[in-house]
């Protein structure tokens, strides 16, 4: 069998699982059309360990009702219990999702949101039988087909995402100057170790940082950047930066996100534009 067999062989497998997938979808018996979505409440926020592992997310106890059956539940998030819980205080809304009928294997979720229709994988799947047929054009007929083939979807895709990515930075910018600022104190620092394949060893620190909001809310949340030195950042005192509205969203360096966010959006145009460029050649090169 020559390259185009398994090039043919290549779409038509994964042209079968995007065919399935699609189908499972609109039959609405994705895992995901399948999964019960709950609110759930933050009722006791625990204080992390000096020293003990970020991975294991702030310790919370939530209460939730099952939607269908009209139980009430109150889990902790001990174990692996979905998403990590990076920022908590009594009150605070985190989603809950479980298997239909099987409230007792939840999983947290940082966001609220309904989720998906289960078309990742299909969609995943129908992008590598494009990119299957964009090799066939490119090798049959010319290095220009790549460049139209992967560098035209792209720019069109960067081009329709284009304003929604700037009202996201202008919201974000707007964000950051309607902060309100407080003091907080960081309680802890968390370590990770872990050892690659090759022997290195690489240390990951999270300082903890807690502080009340001007409504009272008491936060305790992980500060994984602004502090110079984590280390030894333990008992220092420090002026958080937060959202009025959700206060898991701070920051200790208000200038340091606004030239960030403002870097990103630079660097997202000058991206578009190459890829834009490069698909134009290949359609000169045509």
């Amino acid at each position: 069998m020559g390259w185009h067999g398994y090039v043919v062989l290549w779409c038509a497998v994964f042209g079968m699982v995007a065919l399935v997938g699609y189908g499972r979808s609109l039959a609405g018996v994705t895992r995901a059309q399948r999964t019960v979505r709950a609110s759930g409440r933050i009722e006791r926020v625990g204080e992390p360990r000096h020293g003990s592992s970020p991975n294991d997310g702030i310790a919370v106890v939530v209460s939730f009702q099952d939607p269908v059956s009209g139980q009430e539940f109150t889990v902790t998030n001990d174990g692996e219990r979905g998403e990590r819980i990076s920022a908590a205080w009594t009150g605070r809304e985190i989603g809950v999702r479980y298997p239909r009928g099987r409230p007792h294997a939840f999983r947290f979720a940082n966001d609220l949101s309904e989720g998906g229709r289960g078309l990742g994988w299909p969609t995943f799947a129908l992008f590598l039988v494009y990119a299957g047929l964009v090799v066939v054009a490119a090798i049959d007929w010319g290095w220009p087909w790549a460049l139209l083939g992967f560098c035209g979807p792209w720019a069109l895709s960067g081009v329709y995402h284009l304003p929604g990515n700037i009202r996201d930075r202008n919201r974000r910018l707007d964000e950051l100057a309607a902060m309100a600022a407080v003091s907080g104190r960081v309680v802890a620092v968390l370590k990770s170790v872990s050892i690659d394949d090759d022997g290195h060893t690489s240390t990951r620190l999270v300082p903890v940082v807690t502080f009340t909001t001007l409504d009272g809310r008491a936060v305790t949340a992980y500060c994984e950047s602004g502090l110079p030195n984590p280390a030894g950042s333990r008992g220092l005192d420090v002026t958080i930066h937060y959202a009025p509205d959700d206060p898991a969203v701070f920051t200790l360096d208000v200038e340091g996100e606004r030239r960030s966010w403002k870097r990103d959006m630079t660097v997202n145009v000058i991206g578009l534009l190459i890829v834009a460029a490069a698909a134009v050649v290949g359609v000169i090169a045509l």
